[in-house]
């Protein structure tokens, strides 16, 4: 906030895409920290910050907006900048009564602005999207919980089902049909990979809680080579080794190693075994409907 309330020192209005660039070279922020989105996908982090710095500069009186997507700094704000203030965040700026409003508590619109004063400086965005996170880890662990305790039977249909919704394998029937069961707690077979058969990938699942090695994968490399396939997926409900996962890298055919956590990822994202519980709507404003105000 206090950089971002310097660079309007000049009194004049300053473009808020301007002063998102202007900032991030101030910072000597790389491109790759530039391109960090928040967890959500929707938005730079960088730029998310900024935006929220501006929103809750205005709303203690710092800035003022001029006009859509600019802002310039207000006598409140040129006052703060005189006493030389060390950091501006949302504990300093509660000694202004319009963002005290702002986050006052018992109102639903504010409440997640007044939860950001006591959790560190992170953004609303940010605060809803590590929740969002935490509430999808929570359900990853439950989801990996309760396929350890199902029967090898159940886990070969789930990988099946799992490929069907990626998008692989054509009908249910002609995916079950391309998969044979076999006795090592998992599955072992192919599967098309698409509805017209182009080409069919490999699977191997293990149903472990101990950690796959570089030897399981090799035996599976070997198993492809034989048949001469270019593509192959090995699935466990654990995890790899280091020496597992560089045995699939350089290889002539495509290996894709998913480990527990990557297969209750998939199943969350494609909604296999899970149902949605609620639906909040994030809204934003408008900018195009009051362009001729």
């Amino acid at each position: 906030m206090l950089p971002l309330l310097t660079l309007a020192s000049d009194g004049h209005e300053h473009a808020y895409r301007e002063a998102i660039n202007t900032l991030a070279t101030q910072f000597q922020l790389t491109a790759e920290e530039r391109r960090e989105l928040l967890p959500s996908g929707k938005q730079p982090i960088f730029d998310n910050r900024v935006g929220w710095a501006k929103t809750y500069l205005a709303k203690a009186g710092l800035l003022e907006i001029p006009r859509r997507a600019y802002f310039q700094i207000s006598n409140i704000g040129r006052e703060v900048l005189a006493t030389n203030p060390d950091k501006i965040n949302a504990a300093f700026l509660r000694q202004y009564e319009s963002f005290r409003e702002f986050t006052a508590p018992n109102t639903p619109e504010t409440q997640i602005a007044e939860n950001v004063n006591t959790q560190g400086d992170i953004t609303p965005d940010e605060q809803i999207d590590q929740a969002w996170q935490q509430l999808n880890q929570t359900l990853a662990d439950e989801i990996l919980e309760n396929i350890r305790k199902a029967s090898p039977v159940f886990f070969e249909q789930l990988v099946v089902d799992l490929m069907l919704a990626i998008g692989y394998g054509g009908s249910r029937k002609e995916a079950g049909q391309a998969t044979q069961a076999t006795s090592d707690d998992g599955i072992d077979g192919i599967i098309k990979e698409d509805r017209l058969g182009l080409d069919t990938i490999y699977l191997q699942a293990k149903r472990w809680q101990n950690i796959v090695h570089r030897p399981e994968i090799d035996k599976f490399i070997g198993s492809l080579t034989r048949n001469r396939a270019r593509k192959g997926v090995f699935i466990t409900t654990s995890d790899y080794s280091i020496g597992a996962r560089e045995a699939v890298n350089n290889l002539d055919i495509k290996v894709v190693l998913l480990d527990g956590k990557q297969l209750a990822q998939l199943m969350i994202e494609h909604n296999l075994g899970v149902t949605r519980k609620e639906i909040y709507e994030v809204k934003h404003l408008d900018s195009d409907y009051f362009t001729d105000m």
